[in-house]
């Protein structure tokens, strides 16, 4: 027997917010609209409106919630192990939230998570000695790196190694090879590989940018 409309949960802003992140992941932000999240929700695409601002509060809410999921640093912990574990679950949240990664630091009217997370970011380096100039050179770095690397991940034309290397094979012809030796080194002797993933280049690179981080303060 089908549940009564009474049975059904009551609507909240959280509930709102969790399905449209839960949508968003499996058809991407694009085709998020409020009428197919109300349709989700089992409500009248109006009374979402109880719970957020339209479409351009959704999105606030959303970022806010991945942020949310993102290891936010201990202030007065040390700051290379604090921002080196913000790092590596940033890049778990974002690979599973592929639609955030553009709008992480595009919301106008930030949510408390986000203002929050981006407070103890600022915070850990401030408290371990970093001045306001290398604070803020240290938050770029490492942003430009979290997002920047997973940017180029989730673009990838390729998830396994055996899709790896169908493309490498259509890549590498006679006249690419010839044309473009140094291309075709690294694809034979690195890439095309077994067992490579561009993946783990993720906490090698993040381990550079942390001993760059660090000589802004003149700490290696």
């Amino acid at each position: 027997m089908p549940a009564s409309s009474s049975a059904r949960p009551a609507l909240s802003r959280d509930r709102v917010v969790a399905l449209a992140v839960a949508l968003a992941d499996a058809d991407g932000v694009a085709a998020l609209s409020m009428r197919a999240l109300a349709r989700g929700l089992g409500v009248e695409a109006m009374s979402l409106y109880h719970h957020v601002d339209g479409k351009e509060g959704l999105l606030d809410a959303m970022v806010d919630a991945v942020f949310a999921e993102v290891h936010a640093p201990r202030v007065g912990g040390d700051w290379r192990t604090e921002l080196r574990a913000r790092s590596l679950t940033g890049r778990e949240v974002l690979r599973r939230h592929r639609w955030a990664v553009g709008l992480m630091d595009s919301r106008r009217t930030p949510g408390p998570a986000t203002i929050a997370h981006h407070d103890a970011v600022l915070g850990c380096l401030m408290a371990d000695g970093f001045d306001l100039a290398a604070t803020g050179t240290a938050v770029a770095l490492l942003d430009a790196h979290l997002y920047g690397f997973v940017l180029q991940e989730i673009a990838l034309p390729f998830e396994t190694e055996d899709e790896l290397a169908a493309v490498g094979a259509e890549i590498l012809g006679d006249e690419v090879r010839e044309a473009f030796p140094h291309f075709t080194a690294f694809a034979e002797g690195q890439a095309l590989q077994p067992g490579y993933s561009f993946g783990r280049e993720f906490e090698p690179t993040l381990d550079l940018t942390l001993d760059a981080v660090a000589r802004l303060r003149g700490v290696v």
